[in-house]
């Protein structure tokens, strides 16, 4: 390995962090910038979170909270304000080596213009297709703008981190440059078939009216009950399995705007609200199966969380489905957009007895067991060091470049975005 290398691998970074959700918010991209930030904590590096002041108080060294908005559709998510100028001012205090932003609302553009205006490494992730949610909140004219935006956001950052192959493909072919892929991991430990509880299947039956004694299927679904989630698909998988097998247990783990609907048209399931840690955990173990009708994801951190838990599951063959999933093998795949196979596979599972389910169970697990999130934690800081030694021989290159010239300066450096 040369010098630079070497140098590079060792670095110590001070990176700020930007985003509109962070731990305690219960969602995938809270999930994954928890584990991310951890991971960095612990490779000896400075983290700085930049993000919206919570209903809970967050406990971290390194915390610059700013002043948020819930969105009047969707009041979990809270959107930083755009506070340009007291970035700056931080950021001209302690300057960071790298910002990388998380999301894309008014603070994450605040952060990147003023990251770009300082001359700052700046990256990015798309966690979210937000362009894909308008039609569910009756702004579909908004589609095509947001799209706009999201492509103009990342691609003024110097890398943007997406989980699948899948949507690199897509994104590259609707003119995102720059895009590396970053998978996302799941605590095996913590999701975990020995978690199964004998006795919360037993509330569950109890609730449901199932005899004593006998061994129902209790299908799982955990999410957001929002409209971009597909839960009219939900709504009829579960009822259409419900005919074919009628002692079966619905278990809806989740709360959001739909949940008043789908308990009003389900009134036969069983919904949790909220479940994090232990309690989730143990919540997926103690089901059978899981059906996620979800058509909108960047990846569906769910799924891999349920197939730790050795359930099998019935997906779109698209974002982590297609990413995780081996049709038949160990789970079950309808091709994107097909609600009618979707229903047809979740009947035709839920009626399945015998020792090729506990295979496919089984296999399920194992799959899960190789997305760690220590690897993907370790390839998140080598990007990060990569763009900073590109940034950094650019840097110099330019520099040789001004002593050859004539010596005149030049604004390109502070044009901002």
């Amino acid at each position: 390995m040369c010098a630079a290398g070497r140098q590079n691998r060792g670095r110590v970074m001070y990176i700020s962090l930007v985003t509109e959700t962070f731990d305690p918010d219960i969602n995938g991209v809270a999930t994954t910038l928890k584990q991310i930030h951890s991971a960095l904590l612990s490779s000896g590096h400075r983290v700085q979170l930049v993000c919206p002041k919570g209903d809970k108080a967050r406990e971290l060294d390194d915390l610059l909270e700013v002043p948020g908005l819930a969105l009047p559709f969707y009041t979990d998510v809270r959107l930083g304000l755009p506070v340009g100028r007291r970035l700056k001012r931080r950021w001209q205090t302690e300057r960071p080596d790298l910002v990388h932003i998380a999301t894309e609302g008014p603070l994450g553009y605040a952060a990147l213009r003023t990251a770009k205006a300082l001359g700052l490494p700046v990256t990015s992730s798309l966690h979210t297709n937000f362009h894909t949610y308008m039609r569910f909140y009756r702004v579909g004219w908004l589609a095509a703008p947001v799209m706009r935006y999201l492509k103009w956001f990342h691609n003024r950052t110097a890398r943007t981190f997406i989980p699948t192959g899948q949507q690199a493909e897509a994104l590259s072919l609707s003119g995102f440059d720059r895009l590396a892929m970053l998978g996302r991991g799941v605590d095996t430990a913590l999701f975990n078939p020995e978690r199964r509880d004998a006795a919360l299947r037993a509330q569950w039956s109890e609730h449901s009216g199932v005899a004593a004694g006998d061994e129902p299927k209790v299908a799982l679904h955990v999410g957001r009950l929002a409209p971009e989630k597909n839960l009219n698909l939900l709504l009829q998988t579960f009822n259409a399995m419900r005919v074919a097998r009628p002692d079966m247990i619905g278990v809806v783990v989740g709360d959001g705007p739909e949940r008043a609907r789908l308990e009003k048209a389900l009134p036969w399931v069983i919904f949790t609200g909220m479940k994090r840690g232990e309690q989730l955990a143990r919540h997926y173990a103690s089901a059978d199966l899981f059906i996620f009708p979800s058509q909108t994801e960047t990846f569906g951190n769910v799924l891999l969380e349920a197939m730790a838990c050795g359930l099998i599951c019935v997906s779109f063959d698209y974002a982590a489905g297609n990413y995780l999933i081996h049709d038949g093998r160990n789970g079950y795949l309808a091709p994107l957009g097909d609600d009618a196979h979707f229903v047809k596979a979740a009947v035709e599972l839920v009626r399945a007895e015998g020792p090729d389910m506990l295979q496919i169970g089984s296999r399920a697990r194992e799959a899960a067991a190789a997305f760690d999130w220590a690897r993907v934690t370790r390839a998140f800081e080598q990007h990060l060091k990569d763009v900073l030694q590109v940034e950094s021989a650019r840097s110099a290159s330019d520099e040789h470049s001004g002593l050859q010239g004539s010596g005149g300066l030049t604004n390109q450096d502070k044009t901002g975005v």
